[in-house]
């Protein structure tokens, strides 16, 4: 099978790996730097199976017939699949995903190939793609939902819990295809989520009940921090201890232990905006809960302000550290970080902040001071927030807040 994937982020990047295995990939991106990176067999994000299948490839050591170009004729013009895996930043003023780059990239594919079938990777609202299949009468569009961990997406692609594509469902030509797409995805994977040599589960639906599925099933794990959060910040307004309380819920087995480690908020590629946009997509339907869940981030970093502040009164002009602006372990993303919105809260306050990222090449981010020398931030913050805990902290344990209890993201 000739595949094309657009877009070589963490979506596209991985997919297009993962397929490679068994079919012949051609993965588009417009940034030639990202190209380049990955025909010498160098991961352009931070995510260490993918790095690890890379540097395999380099080595001869395994098969990937894989090639990045930014030639959009060379990579769509005999593809029988093309994957969508552009960027859907969410646009707060239209309360919707900005989907321009998905119909750019359409719009690319079928000035030179007609009869492939697209699949739409990139998250969008719900409706977005039975629409667009109307508007443009376009019959050979699918929409496929990525539940996908930030520096983990190649492993989840290899591990997937489910398959998810979403079709016509009354077109036999589009629910043939997408049992085509989900077995190649199937095929691709290394083994089950049990173990136990059972088959991954895959499911075909409508198109909008897919992207459905996408929004809420990221709108419910949001709902999982923020009810985890809540209780942490219960717990320290009370003085009682959060990881004993959150410990003896999680015994219960319809709780389970996922989840459950308190944050300074839910943020990252995914949970952010995808509640924002299940929230706007209800605006004619009642609910109380979605709109809590997006509110209670913002309560959670206002907390984690206001604690961070109280810790520095007393200190004669103090600095507050920030140690690491990005959302997870191991991971390179700084957007939607929740320490950003934690930061703004400061800011407002009048407070000054000095940030440790060793993967920023600037010498401020968002009006604050940045340090690669870690060292140097330790000595001249009186207080440092870090959303993770890492023990390269525990020489100054004493001037650290964090609400990671667990040890994991």
């Amino acid at each position: 099978m000739k595949i094309a994937v657009a877009g070589i982020g963490y979506v596209g990047l991985s997919i297009a790996v993962l397929l490679a295995q068994k079919n012949q990939v051609r993965a588009l991106d417009i940034v030639q730097g990202k190209v380049d990176l990955l025909n010498c067999g160098i991961s352009p994000i931070a995510d260490a199976e993918i790095e690890r299948f890379l540097a395999e490839w380099k080595e001869g050591a395994r098969k990937l017939d894989l090639l990045a170009t930014c030639d959009e004729a060379q990579a769509y013009c005999d593809a029988d699949i093309v994957v969508i895996a552009t960027p859907t930043d969410y646009d707060s003023e239209r309360n919707h995903f900005d989907t321009s780059s998905v119909e750019a990239a359409i719009d690319a594919v079928r000035r030179v190939n007609e009869e492939c079938w697209i699949v739409i990777k990139s998250t969008v609202p719900v409706g977005y793609t039975s629409e667009l299949s109307e508007k443009r009468g376009d019959r050979r569009i699918l929409f496929s939902p990525e539940f996908l961990r930030e520096g983990k997406a190649l492993y989840d692609n290899l591990h997937p819990s489910r398959i998810i594509v979403g079709a016509r469902m009354e077109d036999r030509a589009s629910v043939e295809a997408a049992d085509a797409f989900a077995t190649l995805l199937r095929e691709g994977a290394e083994a089950d989520v049990s173990g136990a040599g059972e088959e991954i589960p895959c499911f075909v639906c409508g198109m909008t009940d897919a992207e459905s599925i996408k929004l809420f099933s990221n709108t419910y794990l949001a709902l999982r921090v923020s009810f985890f959060n809540e209780l942490d910040t219960y717990a320290q307004s009370k003085g009682l201890d959060a990881k004993r309380i959150i410990e003896g819920v999680c015994m219960d087995p319809r709780i389970g232990s996922h989840y459950n480690n308190p944050s300074f908020g839910y943020g990252g590629y995914c949970l952010p905006k995808d509640t924002k946009q299940l929230l706007a997509n209800y605006r004619d339907v009642p609910q109380n809960l979605i709109s809590a869940i997006v509110e209670a981030n913002g309560t959670r970093k206002a907390f984690v302000a206001d604690e961070l502040i109280a810790r520095a009164e007393g200190v004669e002009d103090p600095v507050i550290g920030i140690y690491r602006l990005t959302m997870k372990t191991g991971s390179d993303n700084f957007r939607q970080s929740s320490i950003q919105g934690v930061m703004a809260r400061i800011s407002e306050k009048g407070y000054r902040m000095l940030v440790y990222e060793p993967t920023l090449d600037a010498p401020m981010f968002e009006g604050c001071e940045v340090t690669r020398d870690l060292d140097d931030f330790k000595s001249r913050c009186d207080v440092i927030a870090a959303n993770r805990w890492s023990d390269e902290l525990e020489d100054v344990a004493g001037k650290v807040y964090t609400r990671d209890l667990f040890g994991r993201d």
